[in-house]
């Protein structure tokens, strides 16, 4: 399995110069949409897929030599994003600017685990807990819209966390489709949603993945 490292934008920049430092003299960089690739005289690449894509401020293709800059400047450019992180139970919405959390509110509904006993008390025990997961999904959606609609006019982007099946039906909310082409590909790997874990995402959204090859 090759290394993946996620740099955040204060890093990137000097990451590459010493990849470059090592590998070089760079003898090809290729600029695409959702990926920049440079390639080392000797063979050594690396791959970099930089956050919010497409790419901007960039021409696309490939060029001689070393070149980081739109890349670095494309993942360093401060924006407005929202985040909407859900799990069954618990979830949190809240509106960055760069790295500044400038609106939020985090909220629980319980959710039984599920039960293994059979029959009916099974049943019983299954409908009771899909009524609670109805519950807690459509809290989970008037959070995201009371704290991310206020400010859809300047978000860039809409970052999600947590259950992929949750946070598809949190983001069917009528309510809330006018998001959608605003959500990111990646998905964050976070635990139960808390202010914390709202606050750290940054650490995240913000970095660039970059895989060395040999």
């Amino acid at each position: 399995m090759s290394e993946r490292y996620e740099l955040p934008p204060e890093r990137l920049g000097r990451w590459l110069e010493r990849w470059a430092e090592r590998s070089g003299p760079v003898a090809r960089t290729d600029v695409r949409a959702h990926v920049v690739r440079f390639e080392g005289a000797g063979g050594a690449r690396v791959v970099c897929e930089p956050p919010f894509p497409p790419l901007q401020g960039a021409a696309f293709g490939e060029r001689a030599g070393f070149e980081p800059e739109p890349l670095v400047r494309h993942a360093a450019r401060e924006r407005v994003v929202g985040v909407v992180l859900v799990r069954l139970g618990g979830h949190a919405a809240g509106v960055f600017a760069g790295r500044r959390l400038v609106d939020s509110k985090v909220g629980t509904r319980p959710v039984h685990g599920r039960h293994r006993a059979g029959g009916s008390s099974q049943r019983r025990f299954e409908r009771r807990r899909e009524g609670q997961a109805r519950v807690a999904l459509d809290a989970a959606a008037e959070v995201a819209e009371r704290v991310l609609l206020p400010h859809a006019a300047d978000l860039e982007a809409v970052v999600l966390g947590g259950d992929r099946r949750a946070l598809a039906t949190v983001l069917d909310a009528p309510r809330l489709r006018r998001l959608r082409p605003l959500v990111q590909e990646r998905v964050l790997d976070v635990p139960d949603p808390r202010l914390k874990v709202l606050r750290a995402t940054p650490d995240a959204f913000l970095a660039t993945v970059v895989r060395p090859l040999s």
